[in-house]
C-alpha cells in the first residue's frame, strides 16, 4: 500500500528531539513511517514505538519496519500512550513525537472523505471505525451542529450553514463529500465563497468531531509529558489555532514556576519549574511554496526538568 506523506517541519522536528542512539523514542502519529525512519537513523540500540490508529498505516509501517527489532509497532490512539508504555513495559522515553495533522495519504485518498476537493462517501474516520461525518450531519440536531461547527471550525457562517444543512438532509439524506460542499456553499455570501473555499472550516469542524481530536488533548499532554524520562523532549506539530492554543497552554502550565507575589522576599510556594519550553518553530518561505499544507503549522517543544 503507498502510504505517501510529506512531514512538516521535518529537518526542526527531528533536530528538536535530541536523539540519543540508546535511548527510547515515541512516533505517537507514525503513519507513513517518515518521522520514524528518521528517529531510526539515529539509534544504535535504542528503541522506537511506532504508534498509529489508521489501519492503512499500520499496514504500511508493519511493512516497512516489521523486520527491525528496535521498532514496535502499535494499533492505537496516542491519547492511550500511558497504557501502551505498561504494556511494553518500558518506564519511560527520552523523546515523543505528535504530529496532529491529517496525513497527505488521508487527504488524498478520495475514499477516505476527507477533502473537500474530491468527491467521495463523507467518511473522515481516522480509525475507520465509528460515526461518520454522514452519520453527523444526517443525524446530529442543529444545535450540536452548529457548536461543532463553530467551535472547531471558528466558522462565523455556523448558524447558517447548520441551518442549510438540517434544511437539506430533510429532503435526502447528505452522502457525499461534494454533497455537503454544495450545501455549505448555499449557506454562505458570495463574498466568503470567492475568498476562500467555502468547505474548508466545516469539513475540518467535523474532521476534529469525529475523530475527538481536541476533547481529551490536554490529558493526551500530560500523559505524554508523565512518560518522559529527565531531560527527555515532547515535540508537537499543530496544524490550527485551536489545538496549538491547547498545546501552549499545556506547555505553559509545565514551565509555570514560583507564584508567590513578587513583594515576597523569599520563595514559600515550593513551585519550580517542570519544563523548559523552547521557542516555537514555523514553516519558512520555501517549504511553504514546496509544500502549501505546512503554512499553518507550528513546531512547540520541551524539554523534562
Amino acid at each position: 500500500m503507498d502510504f505517501h506523506h510529506i512531514p512538516v517541519l521535518f529537518e526542526p522536528t527531528i533536530e528538536s528531539l535530541n536523539i540519543k542512539e540508546d535511548g527510547v523514542y515515541i512516533d505517537c502519529t507514525a503513519g507513513g513511517g517518515g518521522h520514524s525512519a528518521a528517529i531510526l537513523s539515529h539509534l544504535k540500540n535504542g528503541r522506537l514505538i511506532a504508534i498509529d490508529r489508521d489501519p492503512d498505516a499500520i499496514q504500511v509501517l508493519t511493512e516497512r519496519f516489521g523486520n527491525d527489532e528496535r521498532v514496535t509497532v502499535v494499533h492505537d490512539n496516542f491519547f492511550n500512550v500511558k497504557a501502551i508504555l505498561d504494556s511494553l513495559s518500558i518506564p519511560g522515553a527520552d523523546g515523543i513525537l505528535a504530529d496532529l495533522g491529517v496525513s497527505s495519504h488521508q487527504l488524498d485518498d478520495a475514499s477516505r472523505g476527507f477533502s473537500f476537493h474530491k468527491d467521495a462517501p463523507l467518511d473522515m474516520r481516522m480509525s475507520q471505525e465509528g460515526m461518520t461525518a454522514a452519520d453527523a450531519v444526517n443525524n446530529l440536531p442543529f444545535e450540536e451542529l452548529r457548536r461543532i461547527i463553530s467551535t472547531y471550525g471558528e466558522e462565523k457562517f455556523a448558524h447558517s450553514i447548520a441551518k442549510a444543512i438540517v434544511n437539506a438532509r430533510q429532503k435526502t439524506p447528505i452522502q457525499t463529500t461534494l454533497e455537503l460542499v454544495d450545501v455549505i456553499r448555499s449557506a454562505m455570501p458570495a463574498a466568503a465563497v470567492r475568498d476562500n473555499h467555502p468547505g474548508r472550516k466545516t469539513f475540518q469542524s467535523l474532521r476534529i468531531f469525529i475523530n475527538s481530536e481536541i476533547n481529551g488533548l490536554d490529558d493526551a499532554i500530560e500523559d505524554m509529558f508523565s512518560c518522559l524520562n529527565t531531560g527527555g523532549r515532547l515535540s508537537i506539530i499543530t496544524f490550527h489555532s485551536i489545538e496549538d492554543r491547547t498545546v501552549k497552554q499545556t506547555f505553559a502550565g509545565f514551565s509555570k514556576g514560583c507564584t508567590c507575589p513578587k513583594d515576597f522576599p523569599v520563595c514559600v510556594c515550593g513551585q519550580k519549574p517542570r519544563a523548559k519550553v523552547m521557542k516555537p518553530v514555523a514553516p519558512n518561505e520555501s517549504e511553504v511554496e514546496q509544500n502549501p499544507r505546512s503554512r499553518s503549522a507550528k513546531l512547540r517543544t520541551l524539554k523534562k526538568l
